[in-house]
């Protein structure tokens, strides 16, 4: 099978978001129907890897998972979480969404709300949004200085170094979404009398700084790409290729991780013999 992750890796600086079209799919199994059969045997197998990883957690190991997912508005990280991250044990997943910080979070570092968090041992964690807000809209808005924008890019870089170093295997997805797209899923947001929650004036207010949150896009996952913690572009204008490109990405990550099922510390034969012996209950 050859490597998603190979082949979606975000490309050597300077990336040039514009090149990178967000209707391609990149080792696609077939067409639509033929991939969403193949994500269906996907969830199965990563399903069974995500409970492996959870019970080696429950047996003392310190192994988790943390997906990021960062891209405009209605680039999809909500589908991926009810697609993807929906088809695995609840127990042993953990989804957390980082809106506008609070007037507490606002007292601490950027990164005090992200610590809290994390992942358990076992788990996958996944953050819609993330620490990345601080250094996107934060720069875009210019809501700091830009002396700060860069130095938040080298603390994101040493906490995500930690985090590798706890044991956490870090997944950052950037949903690579076309502007076009994206009106028309605002659209269909307004004709849709029960979606019309989801829409916020301010989508459209965002819009006009596209060009400007490209270039931050990029510029983060220039200061911030690792081998250790390697960003993702996963073209995002189709829905189904989406959820089947981070499904995989998380069925590569597993599958390398090999999660462990602990040894039991009793006698099995024992614990047999107990319950084929044991007196009927009354009732």
């Amino acid at each position: 099978m050859s490597s998603l992750r190979r082949a979606l890796r975000v490309p050597p600086a300077p990336v040039r978001l514009s090149g990178l079209d967000p209707r391609s799919t990149p080792l696609v199994p077939g067409d639509k129907e033929r991939t969403r059969e193949v994500m269906r045997v996907d969830a199965e197998r990563l399903a069974e890897l995500q409970q492996r990883l959870y019970a080696e957690g429950v047996g003392g190991g310190r192994r988790r998972v943390l997906l990021v997912l960062q891209g405009m508005d209605t680039s999809g990280k909500g589908g991926v979480v009810k697609h993807v991250v929906g088809a695995m044990e609840p127990h042993g997943v953990q989804v957390v969404s980082f809106g506008r910080p609070t007037p507490e979070e606002l007292r601490h570092s950027f990164l005090w709300r992200v610590r809290k968090a994390l992942p358990g041992p076992g788990k996958v964690g996944v953050f819609d949004r993330s620490h990345y807000e601080d250094v996107l809209v934060g720069r875009v808005r210019q809501l700091a200085a830009p002396e700060v924008i860069e130095r938040r890019y080298r603390e994101i870089t040493r906490f995500e170094r930690q985090l590798v170093a706890d044991d956490v295997t870090v997944v950052k997805v950037f949903l690579h979404l076309s502007p076009w797209e994206q009106k028309q899923r605002l659209l269909a947001r307004l004709d849709d009398s029960t979606k019309r929650w989801k829409f916020d004036p301010s989508d459209v207010d965002e819009r006009a700084l596209w060009p400007e949150y490209q270039e931050a896009y990029a510029t983060a996952m220039e200061r911030t790409d690792t081998d250790t913690t390697p960003w993702y572009v996963v073209p995002a204008d189709r829905k189904w290729y989406r959820n089947w490109a981070v499904g995989r990405l998380l069925l590569e990550t597993l599958t390398a991780l090999q999660p462990r099922l602990p040894e039991p510390t009793w006698d099995v034969d024992e614990q047999r013999d107990r319950l084929v012996e044991e007196q009927p209950l009354s009732g």
